[in-house]
């Protein structure tokens, strides 16, 4: 290798005796030429060098004008490379998609209708942001995305919700009910009876004999020891449990158990909302040697497939991902800021203006007792710190009543807007109408009662955020990772820097081929030859 100078590739190996010919009109050596080049992934490419020194791009061998024939020392080949190649084709297959990219689920409907579909009819998979939503408002989403994507691709959440169990169990009750094929369970920390029933309930023989498997899983996971339990069988004593309720037969339970409850595993690193901020370079080549261990123990028919989310936000991080061997890729905070997401403008353009050190961890609504954080955006608002505090008054005292009466007030001007009293009021409105039971547990229990009055704020505050609510900015509960920061930094000077051009489908493409020609990039090294640094980066296109 030798230091690039004036021109825009130059390579050290000693001369070859292979030769490429054709016309003067294939060549590429000057920089913008060469990006050009290599930009037209599915075409193959031949490098070649003069008799200078100076290293260029090819397309194509042979001339019909002889007098136009040149012949240049070849050094290599590149081969065809297309975004559809990325990944593990029978992901693409499975789900009837072009390419093996996902939308991640946005609880609140912020990976809305209109995300679904555009992801969908742009031939990528999207999950639906159905947690923390009733089952009306969910059965309209999956009327809509139905009838814009009747043959799919298409999926929806079903969030884990421990401390609302009928939330989960209703949400996968509608699933069944309205024919969704495909959801992405999420938030797990063991399996239930409900996404166990999902998978079995949907199990049936072909007729061959083998497993036909009529409802699919893909499960995000951060942790080693949950995604062993998506990798494996159904427990025997769910199984038993749903068979004697009539939720599924005999005959389903025992297909589950040649089955792993999970089709495919996302692989969930430092990411938006609910994360461990596991880092990916770790993580995900342990999973892998999971499924790999566990594929040569149980022998699957398909081998569960793996895929990577939390962080990719940028050519580098789409490519690194597919490189380390992810079957497919998961995006989940840039989609928050494309046009057609469930948030508000203000929301769109806050994030658009982030930086990667712009978040922090704050209480989650839905794990609030358990103590379990998610990530947010600190930057504009100052939910984080107040959903904070609440949590510290929630570990200090035993009810409402015992907050003193100074920070009591304090809480009710700033945060609350209306007495605490009033609040408990509203609490107990809605939790009649969508989960009584949340109401009995608090009967007699003040500590119970004053965790669903600071549930209360965390949870409006993401619905505030996704409506614009005016007068409530800094209440804005914006769940974003680092991942925005980074996409936000590589766009920059582009088209997608201002909010209003990023569409979805736009985004993603800009991505996954901005990895193909990065892995071209890399390939390059491979013959040998060194790239000067303005190639080296993936420009927006």
């Amino acid at each position: 290798m030798i230091t690039i100078t004036k021109t825009a590739m130059r390579s050290a190996l000693p001369t070859t005796n292979n030769k490429w010919f054709g016309s003067n009109d294939r060549l590429s050596f000057s920089e913008a030429d060469i990006r050009r080049t290599l930009q037209e992934c599915t075409e193959a490419v031949y490098i070649v060098r003069n008799t200078e020194g100076e290293v260029g791009l090819a397309c194509g061998m042979g001339t019909d004008n002889p007098a136009d024939l040149q012949t240049l020392e070849l050094l290599g080949m590149l081969p065809a490379v297309d975004a559809r190649q990325l990944g593990d084709a029978n992901f693409r297959k499975t789900y009837g998609l072009s390419y093996n990219y996902m939308g991640g689920a946005m609880a609140n409907g912020i990976s809305s209708e209109d995300l679904v579909i555009a992801f969908g009819k742009a031939g990528m998979l999207c999950s639906f942001g159905a947690g923390g939503l009733v089952p009306a408002r969910i059965e309209q989403a999956i009327d809509k995305i139905q009838a814009a994507l009747p043959e799919g691709p298409y999926a929806f959440n079903l969030i884990h919700s421990p401390n609302e169990e009928a939330l989960e169990r209703e949400a996968c009750e509608l699933f069944l009910r309205k024919g969704v094929k495909v959801i992405e369970a999420s938030a797990f920390m063991d399996l239930t009876a409900h996404v166990v029933r999902f998978r079995a309930a949907g199990l049936s023989r072909n007729v061959d004999g083998s497993v036909k498997v009529g409802n699919r899983i893909i499960a995000k996971i951060s942790r080693l020891e949950v995604a062993e339990k998506f990798m494996r069988p159904a427990p025997v004593a769910i199984l038993e449990k749903l068979v004697a309720a009539g939720h599924i037969s005999a005959e389903q339970a025992s297909l589950a158990q040649q089955l792993p409850v999970a089709d495919d595993i996302t692989v969930e690193a430092d990411s938006g909302g609910h994360t461990d901020n596991r880092s990916l370079v770790c993580l995900l080549p342990s999973i892998l040697n999971l499924r790999n261990q566990l594929q040569q123990e149980l022998q699957y028919p398909v081998a569960v497939r793996v895929g990577a989310g939390g962080g990719i936000s940028t050519p580098e991080s789409t490519l690194g991902a597919f490189s380390m061997g992810a079957d497919y890729v998961v995006t989940g905070s840039i989609n928050q800021a494309c046009l057609e997401s469930g948030s508000s403008d203000y929301v769109r353009k806050v994030l658009a203006n982030a930086g990667m050190a712009d978040i922090m961890m704050a209480p989650a609504s839905d794990m609030f007792e358990l103590g379990v954080k998610l990530q947010v955006l600190k930057k504009g608002t100052l939910f984080g710190m107040r959903a904070q505090k609440l949590y510290d008054f929630y570990q200090q005292y035993n009810g409402i009543d015992e907050i003193p009466a100074k920070d009591r007030a304090v809480l009710e001007k700033t945060v609350f807007k209306d007495t605490l009293e009033n609040i408990w009021q509203s609490c107990v409105s809605f939790f009649e109408a969508r989960d009584p039971e949340q109401i009995i547990r608090a009967k007699g229990n003040p500590k119970r009662k004053m965790a669903l009055i600071f549930r209360w704020y965390l949870g409006l505050s993401s619905s505030w955020a996704n409506s614009g609510a005016q007068g409530r900015e800094m209440d804005y509960q914006i769940w974003c990772g680092p991942a925005m920061g980074a996409f936000n930094d590589w766009v920059k000077g582009s088209e997608l820097e201002q909010w209003q051009n990023r569409k979805a489908d736009r985004v993603a493409l800009a991505l996954l081929n901005g990895a193909t020609y990065l892995q071209r990039i890399q390939l390059l090294k491979i013959f040998g030859v060194e790239v000067c640094s303005d190639l080296r980066q993936a420009s927006v296109r």
